[in-house]
């Protein structure tokens, strides 16, 4: 459902969630995100959630607790969350400049509203 969601909408016209064979999730520990963030960003810490081009998306599992209980919301919704973040980074969608993470934002609400909408209907 998300797939399909982030998938209509593109932050670069490209589309390119659709060319994609398959996008694979694994959710690890903020020590093996942090490890990641320094090689892929070298930035260091753990981060919430960090996409790759070839259709990877690495979440962090305590970050994911430790914002969920901040925003007061299920954890499974904040996972979910990043998820949708992900997904729409593959699909051209760029959050490093504010107008760019402004339209990011908007699309994943979008998103998550279509979704949750979609599953109490169900």
């Amino acid at each position: 459902m998300a797939l399909e969601e982030c998938a209509s909408v593109s932050g670069d016209g490209r589309f390119a969630l659709k060319s994609l064979e398959e996008v694979n999730v694994a959710i690890v520990s903020d020590r093996r995100m942090a490890a990641l963030h320094v090689e892929f960003m070298s930035i260091e810490g753990p981060t919430d959630v960090l996409t790759f081009d070839h259709g990877d998306i690495v979440i962090s599992a305590e970050t994911a607790r430790a914002y969920a209980a901040q925003y007061g919301q299920p954890v499974d919704h904040e996972v979910a969350l990043y998820i949708v973040h992900g997904l729409l980074h593959l699909n051209g969608f760029d959050d490093t400049a504010p107008v760019q993470r402004r339209q990011m934002h908007r699309a994943q609400a979008r998103v998550m509203r279509t979704c949750f909408r979609r599953l109490a209907a169900a």
